[in-house]
């Protein structure tokens, strides 16, 4: 569960149902019952009294008031404050001296004369046997009030007599549906529900009547204390003989579950519903299933499934019913063996989930596979959706496995997945085991179940396409795992149609780089024309995804095109063309070296020339990220020739403003000849390059005028602490200065320069005097 209430509200809601009990007993004088009253008045005045459905009297009045626009607002506050004990000052009010209730509780032969049997009577049914009319709930806290003071066998006789009641009125109830079908298939949608449903109710009737009804059935034997070993035990005075007490739990058990209920307000209430059904199921599990309760299991199942509007799993339920889910998946399971059509037929029926499926107002409707649409007012009221999700999973998770083998019931159990599970993380988790359960370690695959769980891996690569989910990427390798387990024609499929299901960027960087990875090849056993088809599959995805994402994809793109001429050229292509808009330096960069390492190196050079004309390096950035790729560019340029050299040159000055980045392509330039990469048919003239003529005369320029410009910035601001620094900094600028010809000249010009201007800083100007005179 994924809610536990304050462990004080539990106690208080127990604390009620007790003293329910307590005021019920049939030997109480009416002296002691207004005492009782009095005292839990008293307590239940009290601002702090825990209310009924777990909120606190002190907090605000309702949580839903704080929503205008929600009509649960207005209803609570009309209604009458309910605490814990409100139930027991009501059971203040009953009585046992009624002489109905008297002969059915102390007579296991009451009927009603054989000639009284052709109308319609309040006290028996048409059998003949007694009826007791009583609000459910407060009939069974009679039969709780009998058993806990000591009569038991009274207390089995109102049980008996209140289930044949609930019989009737189910007979009832599906001929009133009967003559109203019609219609309510039609308007799609029906109010007929209990506000009060009887799992999760304050007094448990439901487990009331069965602990009742199985106390009698237990086989008292000293090893199977409590072990849930039951047999059958005859209904006394059952005029054919034909009732068991363990038919007729497993019966009233399965009609408070069957039972269509709106779900309560307030999180205590809610977790309640959750815990009581988790509890009946439990014992209900522990009862073995001879042929007379899988007769009995059968008959409440027809009639859950035709019961229209007053069964859980009838043909039309209200938005806010209380699902079905985990009371379905016991049906399922335990009906399974016995009867495959019915179990299935109610699995199906259970998997809605209204309270998701309703259609929101206008505007907020998005794909209808996506995200959930929701009336936001409703919404919160809702504390438990998580829990309950993860049960309508369950629920399809068993049926799936179920299904395994049979194509026809598995395609029913996707469409009810499809149709009614709203999250993407949960349909993951079926896909997941649907794939785990067809792919068992030591047997071969089982096929269907393996298309199953791709088709769920495809549902939630178009759910999860658009919305952001932290999972996606173990999503999609996971996807790309399944269709290769299922097989060659399943990975085209999803390199075809990747748009529908990734990014480019997964499409490329993971789809396509597995697909064609060794281990698929091998795992696949692929001969030649089907690697070739795989292949070429994988780089039409790479060329859609570069023009579609150059700058992501490209790279990615070249490397799945590396052996197909054309496919190659085309992406190389692509890059030129998205060079000048879409993509930037370090894209451009790391293309550029990719080309250089495969053995391009013109078109490195032409790649490096496009990214210099993205970048700017400014005075101060001489930790750059991209000086790198800088002195990689032009040591490339450089290795190729004169005529690449005076190609780059003009680009790095004019994005290039570092000086010591400058000075050291300007020193690399002039240690070595260029065009020593020694490209065949180049005529390499061997000769060192001259400072004083272009293209070099241009770089050193700007070299020493980028000197000039930063050591004035630095002079604006400088510190004590950073002289020694500016000192050695000027001696390097001295070093560029003296590779011109007149440099001497212009050094010592700039150094009186800087004397003029910065007389005010003596200190400083000493250390320039004492270094450069």
């Amino acid at each position: 569960m994924h809610h536990h209430p304050s462990s004080t509200t539990l106690h208080c809601g127990f604390a009620g149902a007790l003293w329910v009990c307590i005021v019920l007993n049939p030997h109480c004088k009416s002296e002691e019952k207004s005492g009782w009253l009095r005292q839990l008045k008293k307590w239940g005045d009290m601002d702090i009294c825990p209310l009924e459905d777990g909120n606190y009297g002190s907090e605000l009045p309702n949580i839903t008031n704080a929503l205008p626009q929600s009509n649960l607002a207005q209803d609570s506050l009309a209604r009458p404050r309910r605490t814990v004990f409100t139930r027991a000052m009501e059971a203040c009010d009953l009585h046992w001296q009624d002489s109905h209730l008297q002969r059915i509780i102390s007579s296991d032969f009451y009927m009603s004369p054989a000639y009284q049997r052709e109308g319609e009577s309040l006290l028996f049914n048409p059998q003949g046997l007694p009826l007791w009319l009583d609000h459910v709930p407060t009939a069974c806290a009679r039969v709780d009030a009998l058993r806990s003071h000591g009569y038991p066998r009274e207390a089995l006789r109102l049980a008996v007599a209140i289930i044949n009641t609930l019989r009737l009125q189910q007979q009832r109830q599906l001929d009133i549906y009967k003559h109203q079908k019609k219609e309510l298939l039609q308007r799609g949608m029906t109010n007929t529900t209990n506000l009060e449903g009887w799992v999760g109710h304050p007094l448990d009737p439901i487990g009331c009547l069965f602990a009742t009804l199985t106390e009698t059935c237990r086989v008292e034997d000293d090893n199977t204390m409590d072990t849930g070993v039951y047999q059958h035990v005859p209904v006394w005075g059952c005029p054919d003989g034909g009732e068991s007490y363990l038919a007729l739990a497993l019966e009233v058990a399965l009609m408070g579950m069957g039972q269509q209920r709106l779900m309560p307000e307030g999180l205590y209430a809610q977790d309640k519903v959750c815990r009581n059904e988790e509890q009946i199921v439990a014992k209900l599990q522990e009862m073995e299933l001879d042929d007379i309760l899988v007769q009995t299991l059968r008959k409440q199942a027809i009639l859950l499934l035709e019961g229209g509007p007053f069964s859980g799993l009838g043909e039309v339920i209200h938005r806010e019913s209380v699902p079905m889910h985990t009371f379905a998946k016991y049906l399922f399971t335990a009906l399974l063996p016995h009867d495959t059509d019915l179990a299935y037929k109610l699995g199906l029926r259970a998997m809605r989930l209204p309270v998701l499926e309703s259609t929101a107002p206008s505007g907020d409707v998005g794909h209808p596979h996506h995200g959930i649409s929701i009336v936001p007012s409703r919404y919160p009221r809702w504390f438990t959706l998580g829990h309950l999700e993860s049960q309508q999973c369950e629920l399809a998770s068993t049926m799936l496995t179920a299904a395994k083998g049979d194509m026809l019931r598995l395609r029913t159990v996707l469409e009810a997945i499809q149709k009614h599970i709203h999250s993407s993380s949960l349909i993951f988790k079926l896909a997941q085991d649907a794939f785990k359960i067809a792919t068992p370690a030591d047997n071969p695959p089982d096929i269907t179940l393996l298309n199953v769980a791709l088709e769920l891996g495809l549902q939630v690569m178009r759910m999860t396409l658009s919305t952001l989910n932290w999972r996606r990427r173990e999503m999609v390798r996971w996807l790309v795992t399944c269709a290769t387990e299922v097989g060659l024609r399943a990975l085209v499929s999803i390199l075809q149609s990747w748009y529908t299901l990734f990014t480019p960027t997964e499409a490329t960087s993971i789809v396509a780089a597995t697909v064609m990875s060794h281990n698929t090849i091998l795992r696949l056993s692929l001969d030649y024309p089907q690697r070739e088809e795989l292949a070429s599959c994988a780089r039409t995805l790479a060329l859609q995804c570069a023009m579609k994402d150059p700058q992501n994809c490209a790279l990615s793109a070249l490397t799945l095109c590396e052996k197909d001429h054309i496919a190659f050229e085309t992406a190389y292509q692509i890059v030129i063309d998205a060079a000048s808009t879409g993509m930037t330096y370090s894209q451009l960069f790391t293309i550029a070296r990719y080309m250089e390492h495969r053995g391009y190196p013109l078109r490195a050079f032409k790649l490096a020339s496009l990214a210099m004309t993205h970048l700017n390096l400014a005075y101060n950035q001489d930790t750059h990220p991209a000086i790198n790729d800088v002195l990689w560019a032009c040591a490339l340029s450089h290795s190729l020739g004169k005529n690449e050299l005076a190609a780059i040159i003009p680009l790095v000055v004019k994005s290039v403003h570092c000086a010591t980045v400058l000075s050291d392509i300007l020193r690399r330039c002039t240690m070595t000849a260029p065009g020593l990469a020694g490209i065949p048919g180049r005529r390499n003239s061997g000769k060192l390059m001259s400072t004083d003529k272009a293209p070099l005369r241009q770089l050193l320029d700007a070299t020493i005028s980028a000197y000039i410009n930063t050591t004035h910035s630095r002079l604006t601001h400088i510190s004590p602490r950073h002289y020694g620094e500016f000192i050695e900094f000027l001696s390097k600028a001295r070093e560029t200065f003296l590779l011109a010809q007149d440099g001497h000249i212009q050094f010592a010009q700039f150094i009186d320069n800087l004397k003029q201007i910065y007389k005010g800083k003596k200190k400083l100007m000493m250390l320039v005097r004492e270094r450069f005179g």
